[in-house]
């Protein structure tokens, strides 16, 4: 840890003593994190929470006494910028239970793996829980002191823990700012025939706020590639048909991309765009993962940016990481345009941060000016 800097603290909420005490090995393995409470059911979490204070929340969602759901007000209440992770395992019932919890202010969620103390899943799963739990701490703490007039004190009671973390681990999910440097490109002045959006942690919401901002009159196909397992991706595609004007579903091989229809890419595969003949088409795969992303944006970008060129309109919006990263500059070296949700309306500027500090974006910004902007492009209008 660097000198001075207090770790990130975290709440586990799970009826399972057996998970409780395996995610807790895993995350205090890691010299950032601290868990300072560990609650059997939402109920202790709510008692708990304002005395420990945590950065984190990692939240089960059936649990006795108390639910997830049920909890997740109750903490915000308590605590309103505490970052709440829905953890759950994989089913069609508990995959929209937790697109309700994002909703009401959950800012991710985590599947569990059939077998949490088995080798197969849990290794991908403690990977990914620490990667969230970091990039979500990180965020955290970066906009307590953003408004906060004078550095905070350190809690009575914390303490450093020993290790060392590098620099570039520790800000691998959250980025500075733009600094004054950060430059734009000049966006096309082709009429898009494609729009291509990608996001992760945060996303669900992000891409319904934009969606709906959309004229779906206007619109050429849109195509989404958002990190999430099975099951969430079919949930996600209906909540944008619910929201929005857009016929919204999840993206399958041979399907022809069609005016104001919206493909979401399904878990555990990538979506690429092809040619046949005259005609483009989904094209489902299930290459290696990216960037540990399947479904990742990167091979979307890409083949896009090898078929429409200049008349690409992609747009990164919040997530950790840095997937898309390099088929943005595919895009941007065929000559399309990329917009990027900016810092401060991210749940993480992981994503977007990265393709703006590359220098790749025509636009970074708010994401409630997103979609207007977009609608400009759309009409030809720059």
């Amino acid at each position: 840890m660097p000198a001075g800097h207090e770790f990130l603290r975290v709440m586990l909420v799970d009826d399972s003593a057996v998970i409780r005490s395996i995610t807790r090995r895993w995350l205090t393995a890691e010299p950032d994190l601290e868990v300072v409470a560990s609650c059997a059911n939402g109920l202790h979490a709510v008692r708990k929470i304002k005395m420990v204070q945590p950065d984190v929340v990692v939240l089960d969602i059936e649990m006795p006494e108390m639910d997830g759901l049920t909890a997740l007000p109750e903490l915000l209440k308590l605590m309103p910028d505490v970052k709440v992770i829905m953890s759950s395992t994989l089913t069609q019932r508990n995959a929209g239970i937790s697109f309700k919890a994002l909703s009401l202010g959950a800012a991710d969620y985590i599947a569990k793996p059939e077998s949490i103390s088995g080798a197969n899943g849990a290794s991908d799963f403690s990977r990914l829980l620490v990667e969230k739990v970091r990039a979500l701490g990180l965020a955290r703490r970066e906009k307590v002191a953003d408004l906060s007039p004078t550095p905070s004190a350190r809690r009575p009671g914390t303490t450093q823990k020993s290790g060392t973390l590098s620099k570039a681990k520790m800000l691998e999910a959250v980025r500075p700012g733009p600094a004054p440097d950060v430059s734009l490109r000049p966006a096309s002045r082709v009429v898009p025939q494609i729009i291509a959006i990608g996001s992760s942690t945060g996303g669900p919401q992000a891409l319904l706020a934009v969606v709906s901002g959309l004229d779906c009159k206007k619109s050429p196909p849109i195509v989404i590639t958002q990190h999430m397992p099975k099951t969430f991706t079919a949930i996600l595609a209906d909540h944008l048909t619910k929201g929005t004007d857009f016929a919204c579903a999840e993206g399958e091989t041979g399907q022809v991309l069609e005016r104001g229809h919206v493909y979401v890419a399904p878990g555990d595969y990538h979506m690429e765009i092809v040619a046949d003949g005259k005609e483009r088409k989904l094209k489902l795969t299930q290459e290696p993962a990216e960037n540990y992303c399947r479904p990742s944006v990167d091979p979307m970008f890409r083949t896009i940016a090898a078929l429409y060129g200049p008349a690409v309109l992609a747009v990164m919006l919040t997530g950790m990481g840095h997937d898309g990263l390099e088929g943005a500059g595919a895009v941007c070296d065929a000559g399309g345009t990329l917009i990027a949700q900016d810092k401060e309306t991210s749940v993480v500027w992981g994503m977007p941060g990265a393709v703006a500090q590359a220098g790749l974006c025509s636009k970074i910004l708010p994401l409630k000016k997103i979609s207007s902007e977009m609608n400009h492009f759309m009409q030809g209008q720059r």
